[in-house]
């Protein structure tokens, strides 16, 4: 064990129990998985994505690049930084080498989100922040303070004063002031990951653990199973406050990978926070001053301690306190290279100096390049970034309005800086902090660069960025995406400045010249079930059923979701699979009668005095000129001319009239019906209400559709002379409305029922008792698309993919040349849309009478000499829809065909399970082409 006493604020006096890579291990309430395994001296987590490489320890807390893990029990989570792992009793996890595996099961655990509006809201719970917030809460504001460790105080140490007290006493008061306001909201655990327009933030809250709860019951008395593990803080605030503190980067040099090599602001939180000695023999490689007051502490823990400076200059005060601490010091020396033991950990160092190359042995080699601004949140809002020389690093430039960043953020990296910075007049008096001595820019030092790794998360090294310039790359956004760094889960948060200063150098150019990359949310990884929230499973997307759904299910209906309804697929009878099932309700509904539950076909009211007028302009076919209780096909178009939706309208009244749409469609249609309503002619007078929910529909279908209407509602003459096709009836069954329509998607005799959703199920129920005598039966959405293929009716977006026009489709008829204008007409008049060579919608019969073609299959042609053309093969169209047909007794297809409509009688071949498959091309109507029995 490397537990030191005296240090760490993790209780000891409990002890956690848990499994890593199959060995049982001990840890205690605070620490983290990192901690606790670098306590008992594991220091190999596993190995590297690309080469295999192993990978140890590397950061304590986000912006570890190598630390990942795989969680295990009590539920899988992959690719989980060991360093931000909390430690809980029953952990089960294991190292990774290469990447992570997903749960096989769902997660039970709950996650949720909540809305804030604040008039501030301050990122990052340091020193910085914590005035930040007290100052904004002590002059009224609402005040959101989010941070992402487990308690505020950022990296404060013991050793640290403010006010001539020790800091983390400074840090407890002013929690406690904030705790008492009722203004103020003070969230620990919570990551604020993307930062948007308009003060909007995103902030990802830790509320447990994987296994139990950190917090225990709340300040309600909450258990922890009624709580969500984590959640999404959706944050409006009036002002951003960035105090989200710097990251200590390192200095690239060959074998700089090997576990054992971490930053040296790690090893110093280690041995502060969580009383983890991480090595005995160690050596510190820095070009900055705060590296010695790691050097100083941990050699103030008993470890033999030797710093490598590059600086011929020192930094004299905090080299006399090394020096007094038991440091070596190594003045203008470099660390170019390591050594490692047999498992692949650091077991020496070697440093370069004037005199040659000296080797160093080490356990623990330390690595500070300088501190590198959290930037993050304020590129979200496209902050510019400038290069600062003095710190090497990029750091926030021209205000963003709403938007400030303060202390370390902001590149101000003393405490007593950071205290002042942004703090109004109520900072404390701080001591001040010994004269900082200028850091030395250094991005790497001299060695193979293909061993000398820049994004140790993605094994990438200054090889790669060679290659990258070399090939003629000189943008740091195209060398990110040639090598890959800064792409992983830390997003480069240690390697970004790195890779961007090699660039440069390599490219003789300014650092600040050739700027950073892109930062965009999120700043740390967040789960898809966070995001999710309680939007999964059922909950997922919203699950409409209608009136008769109960009926459904007491039936043995398979469902699908069609636009966010579930609707019965098919009735399948004991043994029957969907083939079976479809064929007999297929033949049912061609030779006596069928019934289906079509209410959820969009439907739109649309009333008004100037209703037709307004129908001329988004159908490409008159409606205007539809005269009451008459029922027209249309078809609506966007501006390309490009088919849209199509449906029915029934005209109810002179100023009002009854739209039906695709079932998926009826959104978008009033969409776009309620754009051009209120953008494009805001002087008609007409207005639109969605009615989809409010009736239930029930086409009865067959030749013996006309008995069964007629036996519930004998009042209603259903004879062709009386009830002509496209037309309807308003009528009564026990005093309830219904409408009764001569319309038909199935090409037989069929009418549609319609009647207020409330009475849709005794309705149904009527119908289905009245059609027993004559074999009534309930069919689905499978053989409703059967019936209608077989008439070629095309379904919109699976016969048509927003490039084919009505004229495509064979419906020059729907498009009016009477009217001056309506939406896609002067596309029509394009070259492109008269080219007779467009693809047409046409059937298509396998000539082997047995072959079911696949749906999306291209089509091709043999050329002359009976072989196909040489790759790439010619593509003369698609497959769109293909089925069994129990009328025509043979599979068939329609498809969209270049030119087909002229090549009717012609046979194609069809790429199908290793052959080609030769297919006739007919027209589009396969079954019934006069319509005698449609109009019955």
């Amino acid at each position: 064990m490397t537990r030191i006493d005296g240090y760490g604020r993790i209780d000891r006096t409990r002890t956690l129990t848990f499994v890593f890579d199959g060995t049982t291990y001990t840890g205690h309430p605070g620490d983290t998985l990192a901690s606790a395994l670098l306590a008992h001296g594991v220091t190999v987590l596993g190995g590297s994505v690309k080469l295999g490489r192993p990978r140890g320890i590397g950061g304590a807390w986000t912006e570890d690049p190598v630390g990942l893990v795989q969680i295990e029990e009590p539920f899988p989570e992959p690719m989980l930084q060991a360093a931000t792992v909390e430690l809980y009793d029953g952990l089960v996890a294991r190292g990774l080498n290469g990447q992570g595996r997903l749960a096989t099961v769902p997660d039970t655990a709950r996650y949720d989100r909540r809305h804030a509006h604040c008039d501030t809201l301050v990122v990052g719970a340091g020193p910085a922040g914590l005035l930040a917030a007290r100052t904004a809460a002590r002059r009224g504001d609402r005040v959101v303070l989010v941070d992402d460790r487990p308690e505020a105080g950022g990296s404060l140490v013991p050793t640290d004063r403010i006010d001539g007290r020790a800091a983390h006493r400074w840090v407890a008061d002013v929690v406690a002031e904030l705790a008492e306001n009722p203004e103020v909201r003070h969230l620990q655990r919570t990551t604020a990951f993307g930062h948007y327009d308009d003060g909007f933030v995103l902030a990802l809250e830790r509320r447990t653990s994987i296994g139990t709860d950190h917090l225990g019951t709340d300040h309600l008395g909450v258990a922890p199973a009624h709580r969500s593990r984590q959640r999404v803080h959706r944050i409006r605030a009036g002002k951003v406050v960035v105090a989200a503190g710097a990251i200590e980067r390192p200095v690239v040099f060959a074998d700089n990978d090997r576990p054992g090599v971490m930053l040296a602001s790690a090893a110093r939180e280690y041995l502060h926070r969580y009383g983890v000695l991480a090595g005995r023999e160690v050596v510190v490689f820095t070009t900055d001053d705060a590296a010695y007051l790691a050097a100083a502490d941990l050699a103030g823990a008993g470890a033999r301690v030797t710093l490598v400076d590059a600086r011929s200059e020192l930094p004299a005060e905090r080299a006399r306190e090394c020096t007094e601490a038991g440091v070596t010091l190594r003045a203008g020396a470099t660390v170019v290279g390591s050594d490692g033991d047999d498992a692949g950990r650091v077991s020496a160092a070697h440093v370069a100096t004037g005199d040659g190359t000296e080797v160093l042995p080490c356990d623990l080699l330390l690595v500070s390049g300088g501190w590198t601004p959290t930037a993050h949140l304020f590129s979200h809002v496209r902050g510019q970034l400038v290069y600062d020389a003095g710190l090497g690093a990029f750091r926030p430039g021209a205000a963003v309005a709403g938007t400030e960043v303060i202390g370390a953020a902001n590149g101000t990296l003393d405490l007593a800086g950071c205290l002042y910075d942004g703090a109004g007049g109520d900072a404390p008096s701080s001591a001040p902090e010994p004269a900082r001595t200028p850091g030395l820019v250094l991005w790497r030092t001299a060695g193979d660069s293909t061993r000398q790794f820049v994004d140790i998360a993605r094994d990438a090294t200054v090889a790669d960025i060679e290659r990258a310039v070399g090939a003629g790359l000189r943008s740091v956004e195209h060398v990110k995406r040639y090598t890959t760094i800064g792409t992983a889960h830390d997003q480069g948060k240690t390697s970004g400045t790195i890779a961007s200063g090699i660039t440069a150098e390599l490219l003789g150019r300014p650092a600040g010249d050739l700027g950073t990359t892109t930062f965009r949310p999120p700043y740390t990884p967040v789960s898809f079930a966070a995001l999710a929230g309680r939007e999964r499973g059922d909950l997922f997307d919203p699950v409409r059923t209608t009136a008769v759904h109960p009926w459904h299910v007491a039936h043995g209906a398979v469902f699908e979701d069609v636009g966010q309804w579930k609707r019965p697929r098919h009735y399948p009878l004991a043994g029957e699979d969907m083939d079976a099932a479809v064929l007999r309700e297929c033949a049912a509904a061609r030779r006596d009668v069928a019934i289906m539950d079509g209410s959820t076909l969009g439907k739109i009211d649309v009333q008004g005095p100037d209703a037709g007028q307004f129908l001329d302009l988004v159908y490409t076919n008159l409606m205007s000129s539809l005269k009451v209780g008459r029922v027209r096909y249309g078809v609506m178009c966007g501006n390309d001319g490009m088919v849209t939706d199509d449906g029915t309208v029934l005209r109810i009244a002179e100023d009002r009239f009854l739209l039906t749409t695709t079932t998926g469609g009826a959104a978008s249609v009033l969409d776009h019906l309620e754009d051009w309503r209120q953008t494009e002619v805001p002087h008609l007078k007409v207005n639109l209400t969605s009615v989809t929910e409010h009736w239930a529909v029930f086409p009865v279908v067959g030749p013996r559709s006309r008995d069964v209407i007629s036996a519930v509602f004998p009042g209603v003459d259903a004879s062709a002379a009386a009830f002509e096709f496209m037309t309807w009836r308003d009528t009564e069954l026990d005093g309830v409305g219904v409408r009764l329509a001569r319309i038909s998607f199935s090409g037989e005799l069929a009418f549609e029922v319609n009647v207020d959703a409330r009475y849709g199920l005794a309705v149904w129920e009527r119908l289905i008792a009245a059609g027993e005598p004559y074999g009534i039966t309930p069919y689905g959405t499978e053989t409703m698309h059967v019936l209608r293929a077989e008439k070629g009716y095309p379904i919109i977006g699976q016969d048509t993919d927003g490039t084919v026009s009505p004229h495509d489709l064979g419906m020059s008829w729907a498009v009016s040349k009477k009217k001056v204008d309506f939406v896609g007409k002067r596309s029509f008049a394009r070259a492109s849309n008269t080219d007779p060579m467009r693809k047409h919608l046409v059937g298509l019969l396998p000539t082997d009478r047995g072959t079911r073609l696949p749906e999306g299959a291209q089509i091709v042609e043999f050329s002359p000499d009976g072989t196909l053309p040489p790759p790439p093969v010619p593509m003369l169209g698609h497959v769109t829809s293909s089925y069994l047909s129990a009328e025509l007794e043979r599979p068939f297809a329609l498809a969209l065909l270049t030119g087909g409509r002229d090549r009717i009688g012609d046979v194609v071949h069809v790429p199908h399970q290793g052959a080609l498959v030769p297919v006739e091309i007919t027209g589009p109507v396969l079954v019934d082409p006069e319509g005698a029995r449609r109009d019955g």
